[in-house]
């Protein structure tokens, strides 16, 4: 498993210093169910906007 997980979107609850992720775990999905073939076709269900 990874041991850190790099993220830049800093509107996120879960961004900590550094582009680092402070999430306990991380979901990811892929658009509409369907078979990814590249990143750009993955969402990250994680995400939370910071509303501070």
């Amino acid at each position: 498993m990874a041991q850190d997980v790099l993220c830049e979107v800093n509107n996120c609850v879960y961004y900590k210093e550094g582009n680092r992720c402070g999430a306990s775990e991380i979901y990811v999905v892929s658009h509409a169910g369907s078979t990814a073939v590249d990143s750009k076709e993955t969402d990250c269900k994680t995400f939370e906007p910071n509303h501070h």
